[in-house]
């Protein structure tokens, strides 16, 4: 998939600017509108909702901090961040709390501008795709009747589900614990969403994913200067889960310096960033999920027990498929559809290929049948026999 071209509108009571602005953040790829007073940026913002605007902060008539409030109704999804002369830094902080997400100063300098351009479209592109799943989380539920698209009947799923029901609208910490492809992220996502807190983000962090030299930062965020190429302020992932939900996906993969930091932050509730002194409070529920067993690596002393203790308030253990055989039909008429979507014709597995299906023991969980099941529609366009199934299912 391609990424989508950021639209920008710039708000400037001085033409000279919006040319240069519109040269520079034209030649970096951005599709540029602008605007040469308040009003006429509001007007821009209920037609094309654009993802970032970039306004001047001193103007006649309708000034920065206006134009921001009123933005902030008009297009509650546009990131804002405001141009100032030095001499009104403390307006631009003021700003800041009105909901901006940076400021520049005048003169501007090029670098400067095209860095927290970049910042607030991630940040933007980041809201944009909690909302995305949001919608999907709540399109699957209304088709599957299950929590999240967690599609099933079996009594082994029905009672993860009746905790899940429970434990979701309130403060707890929740440790899932599955195998690979048994679906924790999504039974994260549903959590989110039958939460108090669905508004609000849900940011996931792959712990394997994220080097020890790179965790503090990623989860805290850094200050500019604080390491070589740190251009500028960026925000934690705690930070940008505020008033959401931070989903710590394959927590077992941290080292026990990591570990050490994260227990920190959950213990007191604060962080510093890396490089700065002011101490942050942000008000975020975790989830946490892992396929390997925390109270086991405790005693080998690889994972920190006090740790474990913070992150197992409430645990909740996702059933493998082979122990859910029964919701097995249910899952291949769920992919069935959705595959037949993609594909714009219709998918049918036959009652046969469905019984074979079911004499697999699934190492991968639910995500080894959907592949599978991608698999034999991508090669065939007739209803889908045992013969079209993988060798190692028909044998």
């Amino acid at each position: 998939m391609t990424e989508s071209i950021a639209r920008i509108l710039v708000v400037d009571d001085e033409e000279s600017n919006l040319k240069v602005l519109d040269r520079l953040l034209g030649k970096a790829g951005y599709t540029v509108t602008t605007a040469l007073s308040g009003p006429e940026a509001l007007d821009v913002l209920r037609s094309v909702q654009p993802e970032l605007l970039l306004t001047d902060l001193k103007m006649p008539g309708m000034d920065g901090i206006e134009l921001l409030r009123t933005a902030r109704t008009v297009s509650p999804t546009t990131e804002v961040i405001v141009m100032t002369a030095y001499g009104t830094v403390e307006i631009a902080v003021e700003a800041m709390k009105e909901g901006a997400y940076d400021f520049v100063t005048k003169p501007l300098n090029r670098h400067d501008i095209l860095r927290s351009v970049g910042k607030a479209r991630e940040k933007a592109q980041l809201l944009a795709e909690n909302r995305r799943l949001r919608e999907q989380v709540a399109a699957q539920t209304a088709a599957t009747g299950s929590l999240g698209g967690m599609v099933g009947r079996s009594d082994a799923l029905r009672s993860v589900l009746e905790v899940i029901d429970q434990v979701a609208p309130s403060e707890a910490t929740v440790l899932i614990n599955g195998e690979s492809g048994t679906g924790k992220e999504l039974l994260a996502r549903g959590i989110h969403e039958l939460s108090d807190r669905k508004d609000g983000p849900l940011i996931r962090v792959n712990c394997a994913a994220i080097p020890e030299t790179l965790f503090e930062s990623e989860l805290f965020g850094y200050e500019k200067g604080a390491f070589t190429g740190a251009a500028g302020r960026k925000p934690g992932r705690f930070e940008l889960a505020d008033g959401g939900t931070l989903f710590l996906d394959e927590v077992a993969e941290m080292s026990m310096a990591s570990q050490v930091k994260l227990l920190r932050v959950l213990q007191e509730g604060e962080f510093e960033r890396v490089g700065g002194t002011k101490t942050v409070s942000v008000d975020v529920r975790l989830l946490a999920a892992t396929n390997r067993d925390l109270a086991a690596m405790c005693k080998e002393r690889t994972f920190r027990e006090d740790l474990y203790f913070r992150l197992n308030v409430v645990r909740v253990d996702l059933p493998p498929l082979r122990e859910r055989s029964g919701d097995l039909p249910h899952l291949v008429r769920y992919f069935a559809e959705i595959i037949g979507r993609e594909l714009e014709r219709s998918v049918v597995f036959t009652p046969s290929a469905v019984e074979a299906l079911g004499t697999w023991h699934w190492p991968g969980n639910v995500r080894e049948l959907e592949n599978e099941l991608r698999r034999a529609a991508a090669l065939t366009d007739r209803p889908i026999r045992p013969s079209d199934l993988s060798s190692h299912i028909r044998s």
